[in-house]
């Protein structure tokens, strides 16, 4: 939850002449980085268990597939989610997508594993729905968004929520979250799991990511040839952005094993509390906002933080 939530630092950090579509394609080789070294590292080390090679050389086609199809399917929830943002501004896009992808999201990641309390489960993700709205009415509430909202970023944020509730599924589905020391023949570690689905994510973005820099949803055309003139700095902050993404990916899914995969998944997705911890406190992007928006943005923190609590508690 906190990788999740703090990724996204490293864009406003680049070079304020970077597009996303530049940063987006750093912020993905940053990912596949991490789940090598953490394959080779991590995943290879100890006196228990299958070492990384040893695991993907036993793990059967349809568990590779299922990862691989999670990336894809990731990397384009992920490049609608920031196009919904750029065109129809965060109050529209993060409780539409995020709100609709935690409900899915734990719907079926619980129907695939029944190993938590459903009352508490449900409960918290209710009232961290009723968190992201507060989050979105106070961004609002500054914003003064009196203007049209995009029947396009709408949309996008719909596709984009959709989405992003099944590539965990996909990922889940290539682990043996009974046990990850000695998975069942076929099935992988996390370890192996992560760094398939970041090949997913890699590979696709050849595809996705250069129809969005030929035909960007906001903005004019860029090129490959201006992200190979970007400077070194500028590069490695959306590699470690990606590094910071890729940390808390396999932190979930090692979690999912103990946790459960409902729970798990839920709890990263708490991840837009710390982005407005972020944005409150660091980025001060509520510094001049109208009266009544810190009641709005306290609100938000006290229904996050019991309803993170709840989802906690329904897996004890």
């Amino acid at each position: 939850m906190l990788c999740w939530g703090s990724w996204a630092n490293t864009q406003k950090l680049a070079a304020k002449t970077w597009r996303f579509e530049l940063f987006y394609w750093d912020y993905v080789i940053g990912i596949l980085l991490f789940s090598i070294v953490s394959a080779f590292t991590i995943g290879s080390f100890g006196d228990q268990g299958r070492g990384f090679l040893v695991d993907i050389n036993q793990a059967n086609s349809s568990s590779i597939f299922s990862a691989l199809l999670g990336g894809i399917i990731f990397n384009a929830a992920n490049i609608l989610f920031s196009a919904s943002i750029a065109i129809a501004g965060m109050s529209v896009a993060f409780p539409i997508a995020i709100g609709l992808a935690l409900v899915l999201g734990v719907i079926i990641n619980y129907s695939a594993a029944q190993n938590s309390n459903p009352v508490l489960l449900f409960v918290g993700v209710a009232l961290v729905m009723v968190a992201i709205l507060l989050n979105a009415a106070a961004y609002r509430k500054k914003s003064a968004t009196n203007q049209k909202v995009s029947g396009k970023g709408i949309f996008l944020a719909l596709i984009a929520g959709v989405l992003m509730s099944f590539f965990y599924k996909f990922i889940a589905s290539a682990m043996d979250l009974d046990n990850f020391v000695y998975p069942a023949v076929g099935k992988m570690t996390p370890y192996t799991a992560v760094f398939i689905f970041s090949i997913g994510i890699f590979l696709s973005n050849f595809v996705f990511n250069t129809i969005l820099i030929k035909k960007p949803f906001v903005g004019e055309p860029t090129s490959y040839k201006a992200y190979f003139n970007g400077n070194f700095k500028t590069h490695l902050t959306g590699i470690l952005g990606g590094l910071i993404w890729g940390l808390g990916n396999s932190l979930n899914l090692i979690a999912a094993g103990k946790a459960g995969p409902a729970i798990s998944y839920g709890l990263g997705q708490g991840a837009t509390l710390i982005a407005a911890l972020w944005g409150v406190f660091v980025w001060k992007e509520f510094k001049n906002a109208p009266k009544g928006t810190n009641i709005l943005v306290s609100a938000m923190f006290l229904f996050f933080i019991v309803g993170l609590s709840l989802l906690i508690l329904s897996g004890v």
